[in-house]
């Protein structure tokens, strides 16, 4: 009984003192593991915030690119029929946004939905103010068109996506 009794008080205080060691050392490796997941997140977002914020300018340019104003001085000139203005003017906006398509990557489901709905309202606009003209209109005729309709909106439609682009951006940052 004495050798069982001395046994039990080697023992106990060991495996208290195991015990111990083993709950320390797996609490330093957890805090060691956040920390080393924490210093992964802050590397990734001091490397994708800035390619971030540069797809959201890129998509800025491309709704700036698509506005009214932009295409007509851009797309149009003096001997250009209407229809030819129209086709002119549907080529820029498709090719813009073919060539920005990939920043969609890097921007909230959200932003892209409302660039892709702006770049659908403008496409609207321009086919509808076709259509209201004579077979025979030019160019400048279709241009006046498009900018008196545009300034009976509220807001056009790129530059509403531009200011929730603004707004998402100053959330990101």
């Amino acid at each position: 009984m004495e050798i069982a009794a001395d046994i039990l008080k080697i023992t106990i205080p060991a495996l208290m003192v195991l015990l111990t060691a083993w709950l320390l050392l797996r609490s330093m490796i957890k805090n060691d593991q956040e920390k080393r997941r924490q210093e992964i997140l802050l590397q990734n977002n001091r490397t994708v915030t800035p390619i971030r914020l540069q797809a959201y300018e890129r998509i800025v340019l491309f709704l700036e690119r698509i506005s009214l104003e932009s295409l007509i001085v851009r797309v149009s000139n003096t001997e250009m029929s209407a229809n030819q203005l129209h086709t002119a003017m549907l080529s820029a906006i498709r090719g813009e946004f073919e060539h920005n398509l990939s920043q969609q990557i890097y921007m909230s489901p959200q932003a892209w939905e409302v660039v892709k709905n702006a770049r659908s309202n403008m496409i609207k606009i321009i086919n509808s103010e076709v259509e209201k003209m004579p077979a025979n209109s030019t160019g400048m005729a279709l241009s006046k068109q498009l900018l008196e309709r545009i300034m009976e909106l509220e807001k056009e439609p790129t530059r509403a996506a531009i200011d929730y682009l603004k707004g998402e951006i100053a959330r990101l940052i």
